[in-house]
């Protein structure tokens, strides 16, 4: 079981282009064989040892905390709740004040990669890590951006292309909290462009290699292609 029992789960997306699909909801309830997309990427965490969740949210939030309230299983659940819009960055810079320990995961709310959070744990120990991304190998597409390792080291992030073989960002990190709030940042900010492209030549950001099952429900298609493939991936126990 992975050491760091906490984790900040990024729940805040509007949904916009599962509009038609989701209607008016926050993107991760959209419902994925019946239960909401967040309910997948909290099993997860269980079987993995997480113990707290803060769930960043904002916009329709009163939705995910009437659905889910203050526990799940063996996790106990704290809503960081954006009055207005703060951007990635800065929904993470305030539900840190809801973090108890130094060393935290943080997931995207609307993506899932299936990757051992223990072994992630592992090599940031090794590496003397404070900062790393979980990068998952992906063939002959275009909606994403990629990143160049030299290394385990973190050498570049390339704009979306269409590119026939690269690593992407999965949308799992592992985080450092004395390491991100020795930066000033804004209120509102991008953790993408704020953090990870700004100041990724100057620190040592690393990138771990997963080879497992990966999606992400923002577009339409592979919100349908999900429907199949995350229940036979998430095997939910009493």
């Amino acid at each position: 079981m992975a050491v760091i029992k906490e984790a900040i789960i990024l729940a805040g997306g509007l949904g916009t282009r599962l509009r038609n699909i989701v209607a008016d909801m926050p993107k991760p309830m959209a419902p994925v064989a019946k239960r909401p997309f967040l309910t997948y990427l909290l099993e997860f965490l269980n079987s993995q040892g997480i113990t707290k969740v803060i769930l960043s949210v904002g916009y329709k939030y009163e939705v995910i905390e009437q659905y889910f309230g203050s526990q799940y299983k063996n996790i106990s659940l704290h809503y960081s709740v954006e009055k207005e819009p703060l951007g990635t960055g800065g929904a993470i810079k305030l539900a840190l004040k809801k973090v108890s320990g130094n060393e935290f995961f943080i997931i995207n709310g609307d993506s899932f990669i299936d990757v051992r959070l223990e072994d992630l744990y592992s090599f940031c120990v090794d590496m003397k890590s404070d900062f790393a991304i979980v990068l998952k190998e992906m063939i002959n597409f275009n909606r994403y951006g990629t990143v160049e390792l030299d290394g385990h080291v973190i050498h570049r992030f390339n704009e979306k292309k269409p590119v026939k073989k690269g690593w992407i960002n999965s949308g799992v990190y592992f985080l450092k909290k004395d390491f991100f709030e020795s930066f000033t940042f804004p209120e509102k900010f991008s953790f993408e462009n704020g953090f990870l492209e700004k100041y990724y030549s100057e620190y040592d950001y690393f990138g771990y290699i997963s080879d497992g099952y990966f999606i992400d429900i923002g577009i339409p298609e592979d919100f349908e292609r999900a429907q199949k493939e995350l229940p036979a991936k998430i095997n939910f126990t009493a």
